[in-house]
């Protein structure tokens, strides 16, 4: 029996005793520097770059749950900064950027695969709006062309681009430094790395309220217990309007249900990522061989994480329509996250009226791609008092002013 077997069979026996734990498990303190609710990616990263960047050490993120449990483990991990209006690009590609680095930063493997993701064009409208689109990613420097039916046929030999197809595939958009990552290690590299720099990440711990004196947020009512800080920052993606309601604030976001499902695995028979507003699914496969396909969001409102079973139906027959060949693959589950959505598709990355109550919230389906660069950019807020110059333009303001940012053309499906 070589090492590994002997050390599987031995850590299986002893039910993993032994085991270091990845970040520790401390009873809150009386008062910290700054809270951050929500211990996903995106609460996880803020706190991580605080510490990083911004060498404040007195930081806990609250996790009503556990580490992961939330909507950064409910979604599709689709990775890409090919947006259209500059706000937007700009920062998805800082998050780009950051992504291509990031196994190394956290010395946890993320497993971040760039194998690139494709818009598909059905219509002459679609073509043009793909066309403005990459040039507009071009001239922010960010990689993006424009692929013919014939490079389709040759690169995805099992899409169906045939001129006969009820929706008959003109071209597309590649981004090809675009992909995938995996959602788990994403939380578990960033817990791991943020405790490491002193963070404390206190799960089962739910935020009841906020406190306010004068006019500033003093520190917040949880499940367990009073907890004081100079700062807090709000990153419960889908729960924002409930959070922001403790203090006495209302937010422009409506929260969905979002679904998506994996198939019985499979050999591997597609190396990227599919996308088509037209039909509105999008598909790619994972490493362990299952086919990951979503599309849009439920119409009703609601925080429960499932949604209905007709939005499934329709996105099997989206990629059906682009993959007659999987029509015999089996479902193997489904499930269901929570996001809150902006009127302009784009988010709040944003101080409040509340003085030191900042919040990240109105991400909308692209969440997980922003993880580091919305922690990144938030993380400056919060320990500067002021914006990043590439979230300045997410500002809560902006539904006052009428500057928004309307994204709904280039977020595509939910995804």
């Amino acid at each position: 029996m070589n090492y590994s077997a002997f050390s599987l069979l031995r850590n299986a026996l002893s039910h993993n005793r032994g085991w270091r734990e990845a970040w520790r498990s401390p009873e809150p303190k009386r008062k910290y520097d700054v809270i951050i609710v929500g211990g996903g990616g995106h609460g996880l990263a803020t706190a991580y770059y605080l510490a990083k960047e911004h060498g404040v050490r007195n930081i806990a993120v609250l996790e009503k749950g556990w580490i992961g449990g939330g909507n950064t483990g409910r979604n599709t991990t689709i990775v890409r900064s090919n947006y259209l209006w500059t706000e937007a690009s700009l920062l998805y590609e800082k998050s780009m950027q950051l992504w291509e680095g990031l196994s190394q930063d956290l010395n946890y493997n993320v497993m971040f695969s760039q194998r690139g993701v494709y818009n598909l064009g059905h219509t002459l409208q679609d073509m043009r709006d793909i066309e403005r689109r990459v040039n507009a990613n071009r001239l922010n420097g960010i990689d993006a062309e424009v692929v013919s039916a014939a490079e389709l046929r040759k690169s995805i030999p099992y899409l169906n681009t045939s001129p006969e197809a009820r929706y008959p595939i003109i071209g597309a958009s590649l981004q090809r430094r675009a992909g995938v990552a995996r959602h788990d290690a994403v939380a578990w590299g960033f817990a791991r790395a943020a405790d490491k720099l002193g963070v404390d990440i206190i799960e089962q711990c739910e935020v009841t309220g906020i406190n306010r004196a004068g006019g500033r947020a003093t520190g917040v009512e949880t499940t367990r217990g009073t907890i004081e800080a100079d700062k807090i920052g709000v990153v419960v993606a889908g729960n924002a309007s409930v959070l922001a309601s403790m203090a006495e604030l209302r937010l422009p976001v409506e929260s969905h249900p979002l679904q998506a499902f994996v198939s019985e695995p499979l050999k591997p028979v597609l190396d990227t990522v599919v996308m088509s507003n037209a039909v509105h699914g999008y598909i790619s496969q994972s490493d362990k061989g299952e086919l990951v396909i979503g599309a849009g969001i439920d119409a009703y409102t609601g925080y429960g994480q499932r949604g209905s079973f007709p939005t499934i139906e329709h996105a099997m027959q989206a990629i059906l329509e682009l993959f007659p060949v999987f029509s015999r693959v089996r479902m193997l589950r489904m499930w269901g996250g929570i996001v809150d959505v902006c009127p302009d598709a784009c988010p709040i990355i944003s101080k409040t009226p509340v003085d030191g109550l900042y919040f990240n919230c109105g991400w909308g389906t692209g969440g997980f791609k922003a993880t580091p660069g919305s922690g990144w950019v938030f993380a400056h807020t919060i320990a500067e008092d002021r914006p990043h110059e590439l979230n300045e333009a997410f500002d809560l303001k902006r539904f006052e002013t009428g500057a928004l940012i309307d994204e709904h053309g280039a977020a595509a499906v939910a995804h």
